[in-house]
């Protein structure tokens, strides 16, 4: 694929079945792009969607749901029509992704070290030998203390920041053009939130990726992206450049969601009325 390489989400609705035999959308008409180098925030509630339109980018969209309509695509390729063997190839390679909840995403029988060489190893395809010596170095630039000892630990013995850090070196091991982060800080205290997003910040600038990080907050969003898209009932309400959405909101849900982020003041006393159909 080219530098020039996007992910482009087009009218995409993902559904769900109901009691009488048909479908409901939680996603429903999503439009959104990514461009090659681009940051841009997907913000809005638990429920919104957000999650399911990050999956569907993947193929990855959980049964029984599916993708009822539109379209998703990574350059010229439709993920939606892809093969198995074609979609394991831009997992990882093409695009990363940063899962919530990052103990439960790795795997519990496995040693860190080992599941981070073997996506090394299938990504670029090398050998054990230097697969392992490779991960090692994404462990350290992950900003893992002794990547030594890291590498040789079980993800239960691992601290939610070290887990998520973790992820963060597993997400980057095929050199992926794009990363996805959905809620990375979630399960975190704040510490340990604002080093995460620090880290994330310092990798994207390094690797020069494209990055779609997914939250409910705002605040974790505002020092990273340069674009930020609202989510709102499965439907992106606002989109808009970060500085224009934080001084300026348009949408009644993006008021609310900084008037509820922690130490802002918003002031909306000279905003224009909205329309009912905004």
């Amino acid at each position: 694929m080219n530098a020039d390489t996007s992910i482009e989400i087009q009218e995409l609705r993902v559904g769900f079945p109901t009691l009488d035999g048909g479908f409901e959308n939680a996603v429903d008409g999503v439009t959104l792009k990514v461009g090659a180098g681009e940051r841009v925030g997907l913000v809005g509630e638990s429920g919104s969607g957000k999650s399911l339109t990050a999956l569907a980018c993947l193929g990855l969209v959980p049964e029984p749901g599916r993708v009822t309509g539109g379209s998703v695509s990574v350059g010229e390729v439709n993920v939606l029509t892809m093969s198995c063997a074609d979609l394991n190839r831009l997992r990882g390679a093409e695009v990363g992704i940063v899962l919530q909840e990052a103990v439960e995403a790795l795997n519990p029988v496995y040693s860190v070290g080992f599941q981070v060489a073997e996506a090394v190893a299938v990504h670029r395809n090398l050998g054990h030998g230097e697969a392992y010596r490779e991960a090692l170095s994404l462990l350290s630039d992950a900003a893992l203390e002794a990547p030594e000892e890291i590498a040789g630990a079980y993800p239960h013995e691992l601290s939610g920041g070290q887990a998520q850090r973790v992820m963060l070196a597993l997400a980057l091991a095929g050199r992926p053009r794009f990363l996805i982060a959905d809620e990375p800080t979630s399960a975190l205290d704040v510490l340990t939130q604002a080093q995460v997003i620090e880290l994330l910040d310092t990798l994207i600038d390094k690797g020069g990726m494209g990055l779609l990080l997914i939250s409910h907050d705002l605040v974790v969003v505002e020092g990273v992206v340069d674009r930020i898209a609202i989510m709102h009932e499965g439907r992106i309400v606002e989109e808009g450049p970060t500085d224009a959405v934080f001084s300026s909101p348009r949408h009644p849900y993006t008021r609310m969601l900084l008037a509820s982020a922690p130490g802002r003041q918003l002031d909306v006393s000279n905003q224009a009325e909205i329309r009912a159909d905004d």
